[in-house]
């Protein structure tokens, strides 16, 4: 989640032995499966969906049930975890208070009704037993009946003014490590997301005055006032999709690359379309953007921008130009950091923030006719970060500048901005003043090939750099993800 994004950006403008852990990904026959019947009612702004998941047991134990996440749950009355903090509450409900939930209608197997929970701390997991024992490498195959009711909020699930967005809407399995399920709650801070990389059929029926923008390649049909639009995205680590009646559409193949920028506010849409190739071009040197398809979407937005594979929303309310192309960027170089080297967003937010941050800085320096650069914003998000952490300090004596905190131990979204998103990207500068940027983009590319289509940790990143540069960078990173680090100028 971009929340800070705008308010960063204003800052930025304005003032040993070392082992190499590879991941390799399941091979494509052996992913999990999502194939999904949906149909839109706009009346009622609620999705019916019918979902079979091919659960393949990537795991080395034995299961007899699975979990998957129940995100539009946190959007329920009487939720624990709240979606947005107070400061933002007025800018996502603009209406006023608004709920919406997913109701589990059926568990199935074939013919076999099984046996089901919704469970967690917050109704936000649903528990499926199997009803026998599955084996490493074996696959289980349910269907899930489900309802979305959408609440009338600009968040990423929900209905606003121009758009309908729907992200996190159905139900993802669990991520299973360290002999449990991953089960985090909901969280305003940052983006509490983890899921490996599955592939999905999707297929949506809604009202033919809409455009659907989505992740993958689409296929639509019209049948009196309805449109039926097939889906098929393979190799993602999530799935999304944005109805709007007001969308215009810009088209551009690019390197084999189906663009389409969607948009009903944006003067300056073919500027925009140049910057989102200029992204591609620029991340290749790091691996090549791996799909063909990619869709950036303007939306009623609460934050400033959010990431999805092969879609990145744009908040509608971007205060100006220049913060607007920066929000396309940073959330494209997201493709990359997310998308294709996945990470756990709650335990480990630093992780893709800070390589975002940091390559969305680099991009003003390859193309300088955006009139800002690199030092300048290292220089200048020092400063802010200094500032913020002698002020915070003094309200929070002692506080903790560890990055190595999951979502929910951050006390403020202030200090989960700067640690995840500042301090992040500076630790990436300090490294370039170190490596130098030609050896750093070595160290970046190792980590991406390491990590396609996996899920990389801490320990991954030390590894993979530390391998390509030819030196145990072990205490650096240590000294940035938990300990104290002096701040100094960048050249």
């Amino acid at each position: 989640m971009k929340k800070w994004l705008i308010i960063v950006l204003c800052f930025v403008v304005g003032i040993s032995v070392f082992v190499l852990v590879s991941h390799n990904a399941i091979s494509e026959q052996n992913y999990c499966e999502y194939v999904q019947e949906l149909y839109f009612d706009t009346t009622s702004n609620v999705l019916e969906g019918k979902q079979t998941v091919s659960f393949f047991n990537y795991t080395d134990s034995i299961l007899s049930e699975v979990c998957l996440h129940l995100y539009p749950n946190a959007f329920r009355q009487g939720a624990r975890a709240s979606v947005v903090s107070l400061a933002n509450f007025d800018k996502a409900y603009p209406n006023g208070k608004s709920y919406g939930d997913i109701l589990i209608e059926s568990v199935e197997c074939g013919e076999t009704y099984l046996n089901y929970d919704i469970c967690g701390e917050d109704e936000n997991i649903l528990k499926v037993n199997f009803g026998q024992e599955v084996y490493p490498d074996d696959t289980f195959v349910f269907e899930v009946g489900f309802s979305v009711s959408l609440a009338n909020v600009n968040h990423r699930l929900g209905y606003g003014e121009n758009t309908i967005n729907l992200c996190n809407y159905y139900p993802i399995l669990c991520v299973y490590e360290n002999g449990e399920f991953v089960q985090d709650l909901y969280h305003s801070n940052g983006d509490p997301f983890y899921s490996k990389i599955a592939n999905y059929t999707v297929e949506i029926t809604y009202d033919k005055n809409l455009t659907l923008a989505s992740t993958g390649a689409q296929q639509t049909t019209l049948d009196g006032d309805k449109k039926t639009t097939t889906i098929k995205a393979k190799k993602v680590r999530d799935f999304a999709m944005v109805l709007s009646s007001k969308f215009q559409q810009n088209y551009e193949n690019y390197k084999g690359i189906d663009i389409n920028y969607y948009y009903y506010n944006d003067k300056q849409a073919d500027r925009t379309m140049s910057a989102i190739c200029q992204v591609l071009d620029m991340n290749t040197k790091f691996g090549a953007y791996p799909y063909k398809t990619l869709s950036v979407v303007q939306a009623n937005f609460v934050h400033g921008g959010m990431e999805y594979p092969n879609l990145v929303l744009i908040s509608d309310e971007c205060p100006d130009f220049d913060t607007h192309i920066n929000v396309v960027v940073h959330e494209l170089c997201h493709q990359w950091w997310y998308g294709v080297v996945g990470n756990n967003q709650y335990k480990y937010g630093f992780l893709d923030e800070g390589l975002t941050d940091y390559n969305t800085a680099m991009f003003y320096d390859t193309y300088p006719n955006y009139n800002l650069s690199s030092e300048t914003i290292f220089n200048n998000a020092t400063k802010s970060y200094v500032h913020f952490e002698k002020v915070y300090n003094d309200v929070v004596p002692n506080f903790s500048t560890s990055m190595l905190r999951s979502l929910n131990e951050f006390d403020t979204e202030s200090e989960y901005a700067y640690l995840c998103y500042t301090k992040s990207m500076l630790m990436f500068a300090s490294l370039k003043d170190m490596l130098g940027e030609r050896r750093l983009n070595k160290c970046i590319k190792f980590y991406y090939e390491q990590n396609k289509f996996a899920e990389a940790t801490p320990d991954d990143l030390v590894n993979c750099f530390s391998r390509a540069s030819g030196q145990d960078l072990s205490s650096f990173f240590k000294a940035w993800f938990d300990g104290e680090v002096i701040m100094g100028e960048f050249k």
